[in-house]
């Protein structure tokens, strides 16, 4: 079973959002194991500080090493081996599909939520394996990247989702971005669902699927297409895409 644990001052908040929807039923199914540790709860200082100012001055406080590490020593002894370490910093490569795929292959791995100004640089030095960014922007801390993470890989266990294709056509596992998607009613506000959609003839409807995606990715994320597995037709159909808007774009 896949272990996930979050090292954070905030256990409460990812707790809240890890025990509902599609996550929450996997940790009640034991498909997953996910633990909120309070780092807080290892400071040896009497009023349980975990920061101090930080050396030559400047704005903020930082997270101090000795906590951080006693509770990473602590799940490393638990668990009894050396855990892959994640830190949630706007400095780590970016988080994508391909990572999620690879993070879901190991048996567990856990991760840091750093706050305030950051942490102290000798733990990243000392014991963390990577660190992952979700975007170019700055949170307040690293507990709702933490998250994101934790569901993203959660939900590519299996058993997780119900079927396969519920996460292997979904946008970015394969490089494209999904096809648009349609229910009732078939008419909304003169909008109405495309009619091959309605004919029930399930090789039509899945090239256009295929092609909706490859325009939908052409037009909103062409960086993508160069890691895209593309047959003959798809790079066929995508010639005639660039032909059709190269006096658009």
């Amino acid at each position: 079973m896949m272990r996930i644990d979050i090292l954070t001052l905030f256990p409460e908040m990812c707790e809240s959002v890890l025990s509902q929807s599609i996550v929450g039923r996997a940790r009640k199914d034991n498909l997953v194991e996910i633990n909120c540790r309070q780092i807080r709860d290892y400071s040896t200082d009497k009023h349980r500080r975990v920061d101090d100012a930080p050396y030559g001055g400047g704005m903020g406080m930082i997270m101090g090493v000795q906590p951080i590490y006693d509770c990473y020593s602590a799940l490393c002894k638990e668990v009894g081996k050396k855990v892959h370490l994640i830190y949630m910093s706007p400095q780590g490569k970016t988080l994508t599909q391909q990572r999620v795929r690879e993070l879901s292959k190991l048996d567990g791995f856990a991760i840091l939520c750093g706050h305030y100004e950051g942490v102290d640089e000798r733990i990243i030095e000392e014991i963390v394996d990577e660190e992952i960014s979700i975007g170019d922007y700055v949170l307040t801390g690293g507990e709702l990247p933490a998250m994101i993470v934790a569901d993203s890989v959660a939900r590519m266990i299996p058993g997780v989702l119900s079927n396969e294709e519920c996460f292997t056509e979904e946008s970015h596992f394969s490089s494209l971005l999904e096809y648009p998607q349609y229910t009732r009613p078939p008419v909304w506000h003169e909008r109405c669902v495309p009619d091959i959609l309605l004919s029930g003839h399930h090789a039509n409807i899945e090239k256009f699927r295929r092609e909706k995606a490859l325009e939908r990715t052409f037009l909103r994320r062409p960086d993508m297409l160069k890691n895209a597995e593309l047959s003959k037709k798809d790079k066929e159909f995508l010639r005639r895409l660039e032909e059709e808007y190269r006096d658009k774009l």
